[in-house]
């Protein structure tokens, strides 16, 4: 999913919207055990952009936001617009690859005229990005909700006295995109364009599933498009959550419990964090 770029990109906003929702269903929530049982934290799957009224947040979920002594997330700062934007500029513009048309399937640059339109920007605003870069700002003109009803920041805002602790920062998760080989940049570029005809409908029904914590069906819809091309699958999922099991086990180590609150696509499958955390001998329950 580009859901985990996407709120890097578009412009931050202070306002936390009333997200809770006394009945079910809710978006999944699994509790981590030890071996002796011990609660040692939990793990809840995010979606980064939502529409306005969207209600999500269940009283269990509230009751752990309680309990967690502090939070765990991908990127922390997502309030600072201003700076996030600078750093997407520092980084977008390293390699120079020609016109962006010349990079995209010919069978595909109506569907990229058309973004162009919906963008309202000059013919050439893309071309000096690189093209995963263009295939970020092209995934956010298609963006239907809005990243500042993501979940993420209705939880950053409940630790906002507490300790918040980040598995990769703004500047890390960018730089997975930027030192994609070029091959897999252009794919993804492509891969953006194509799903932008159906991106509302898709956003809709992914957002949908997420609500009612249908976890088989976001199985589903996460593995589709980008996530299709095993390259990149590996690069912007799997490899990851590699990386973050092994940054949460020791933070499951330490006497405060956590809640790691990650993109839902991560939480979800044989590689998923849940599955990581348990094949290092923790067991991890679905509590809603």
């Amino acid at each position: 999913m580009l859901g985990l770029a996407l709120a890097l990109l578009l412009a931050a906003c202070d306002s936390t919207p009333d997200a809770a929702k006394p009945d079910g269903p809710h978006p999944a929530l699994w509790e981590i055990t030890d071996s002796a049982g011990a609660v040692e934290g939990w793990l809840f799957g995010t979606i980064h952009a939502l529409p306005d009224g969207a209600k999500w947040q269940s009283p269990r979920l509230t009751e752990t936001l309680g309990d967690a002594d502090m939070l765990v997330v991908e990127v922390a700062d997502l309030g600072n617009g201003e700076d996030l934007s600078n750093l997407f500029q520092q980084m977008a513009f390293d390699r120079r690859e020609g016109p962006v048309i010349e990079r995209i399937d010919p069978a595909l640059r109506g569907e990229f005229e058309e973004l162009l339109v919906k963008a309202k920007v000059r013919r050439n605003y893309f071309d000096p990005m690189e093209s995963w870069a263009a295939a970020l700002a092209l995934a956010q003109v298609a963006q239907t909700n809005k990243a500042e009803n993501g979940a993420d920041r209705v939880l950053l805002a409940a630790f906002d006295q507490r300790e918040v602790v980040e598995l990769e920062g703004a500047r890390a998760q960018l730089a997975i995109f930027d030192t994609l080989p070029q091959s897999e940049q252009r794919d993804l570029l492509n891969a953006v364009i194509e799903e932008a005809r159906e991106y509302g409908d898709k956003v809709d029904t992914l957002a949908n599933a997420w609500l009612g914590g249908d976890t088989d069906r976001l199985i589903e819809l996460t593995r589709r498009g980008i996530l299709a091309d095993p390259e990149l699958a590996q690069v912007l999922l799997y490899d990851r959550n590699r990386s973050w099991a092994a940054q949460i086990e020791n933070l499951l180590s330490a006497s405060e419990r956590p809640l790691i609150a990650v993109g839902a696509g991560h939480l979800l499958g044989e590689r998923g964090l849940p599955a990581l955390l348990e094949s290092r001998g923790y067991t991890v329950s679905r509590l809603e």
